[in-house]
C-alpha cells in the first residue's frame, strides 16, 4: 500500500467507510475556514471589531493547518490496517 494512492480509499468497505469520515471532517474544517476569514474580513471594515477579525483570521489559519493533518491522519489509518492485515495473513498461514 502506498500513500496518498487514489485506490486506497476503495480497498474494502471499511476503507471507504474511513475515507467518508475523514472527508466529512475535511468538509467541517474547510467550512470552518472559510467562514471565519468571510467574516473577520468583513469586521476588519469596523476599527472597534479588529481584535474580533483577528482572532477569526487566526482560527481560519488555524483551520488551514488542519486540513492536511487530516489527509494524513486518514492515509496512516489506512496504512495501520494493511499491516494489521499482514500480520492476520502471517498467522493464518
Amino acid at each position: 500500500m502506498r500513500f496518498f494512492h487514489p485506490d486506497n480509499r476503495s480497498r474494502s468497505d471499511e476503507h471507504e467507510r474511513i475515507y467518508a469520515v475523514y472527508e466529512l471532517w475535511f468538509t467541517v474544517v474547510d467550512v470552518a475556514a472559510a467562514v471565519s476569514f468571510v467574516v473577520g474580513s468583513l469586521l476588519f471594515f469596523f476599527e472597534s471589531t479588529t481584535f474580533a477579525a483577528t482572532w477569526l483570521f487566526l482560527l481560519g489559519s488555524t483551520c488551514f493547518a488542519l486540513k492536511p493533518s487530516i489527509r494524513l491522519a486518514r492515509e496512516w489509518r489506512y496504512w495501520r490496517m494493511g499491516k494489521i492485515d499482514k500480520l492476520a495473513e502471517r498467522e493464518r498461514g
